[in-house]
């Protein structure tokens, strides 16, 4: 399905109602949409530049991937360390899709920025973050076709690049949070089944943090977590919201951009106690806990890892930091 035809601006000033007609959509402080399709983006958290604290041990810059649809990435590239040398294995690559909903955020957010930094040093890997496109100028499937091409980007660059050289292209995972936990997992079902197109690239697994899914008929965390902001970010009237705006016109939530698929390759799935999406994360990984490992991280909401301010939330980041890293290396000899 084509994109809609709707313009985009970021601004915070709500006084033009009268030119572009009545809000017929909105998540309160995030985004509005005008009848005529116009969209306002709330400016929620700052965008940074790629620049990095040099004791951090990553270096970080921005690429091109498809100047038609303006998809770009920033990469994370551990510098060399002790964990690194010029003799020692390549390092796996991880692309990263970031949350918001499909409609708002990007790869240049400073908490995406800070966190996938952090990621990179502590799990010694590659990582390119994606900045798709944005519903609802561009419904799903547009992040999902932004995901795969970010993928045959690699195959064609990995030949052509500095940081190319350090890494292990038989060793990419698809990763993201809570909308980009559905894009990667999506991303990862559509390649499977391609398998031959991308090759000699291979994708080993998936880590999926609180990954966004949905139906028409509530859960039990659903209607727990319903609306508590003190206790998860998410409410279900704003997951509504995104559904409505990310979907395909006339779709409702149980439609299969909503849904999990079974995948032949493993998987992780970090779950917050206290996230309206919690039971449908859960019950994604029942039944086939030989690929799928479930991690539930106690006392903490949607998007903990990038938004928690809290000790608590501090460090269930540092398990999860923990966690990916091994899920990442295992059975790895040379780490």
């Amino acid at each position: 399905m084509g994109a809609t035809t709707v313009t985009h601006v970021t601004t915070i000033n709500p006084t033009n109602t009268n030119i572009h007609g009545p809000v017929i959509d909105e998540v309160d402080g995030l985004i509005r949409v005008y009848k005529d399709g116009h969209v306002e983006r709330f400016q929620l958290v700052p965008c940074v530049g790629p620049s990095l604290p040099l004791d951090l041990g990553v270096a970080c810059s921005d690429v091109n991937i498809d100047e038609l649809t303006n998809v770009w990435a920033r990469l994370y590239v551990p510098t060399v360390t002790k964990y690194l040398s010029v003799s020692s294995s390549k390092l796996p690559l991880l692309v990263y899709f970031h949350g918001g909903g499909f409609c708002v955020g990007s790869a240049s957010w400073s908490c995406y920025h800070e966190f996938l930094a952090r990621l990179s040093a502590s799990s010694r890997c590659i990582i390119m973050s994606v900045n798709y496109r944005l519903a609802p100028e561009n419904p799903l499937p547009a992040a999902y076709e932004d995901g795969v091409n970010a993928i045959l980007w690699l195959k064609k660059a990995r030949n052509d690049n500095l940081w190319s050289k350090l890494c292990d292209f038989g060793k990419i995972f698809l990763a993201g949070d809570s909308a980009g936990g559905n894009i990667a997992h999506h991303v990862a079902a559509r390649l499977q089944t391609v398998d031959a197109l991308i090759q000699p690239l291979k994708i080993e697994g998936t880590i999926l943090i609180q990954p966004f899914f949905g139906g028409e008929a509530r859960t039990e965390s659903e209607r727990r977590v319903e609306n508590n902001m003190k206790s998860s970010v998410l409410t279900l009237a704003a997951s509504d919201a995104w559904w409505r705006l990310a979907l395909p016109r006339d779709a409702n939530r149980e439609h299969p951009y909503c849904k999990p698929v079974k995948m032949k390759t493993r998987t992780l799935v970090c779950v917050a106690e206290m996230d309206v999406l919690m039971d449908r994360e859960i019950e994604m990984c029942d039944g086939n806990e030989e690929m799928i490992k479930r991690v539930v991280y106690e006392g903490v909401g949607h998007a903990f890892q990038i938004l928690g301010k809290s000790q608590l939330a501090h460090t269930m980041t540092l398990e999860m930091l923990c966690h990916i890293d091994d899920f990442i290396h295992q059975c790895d000899p040379s780490i």
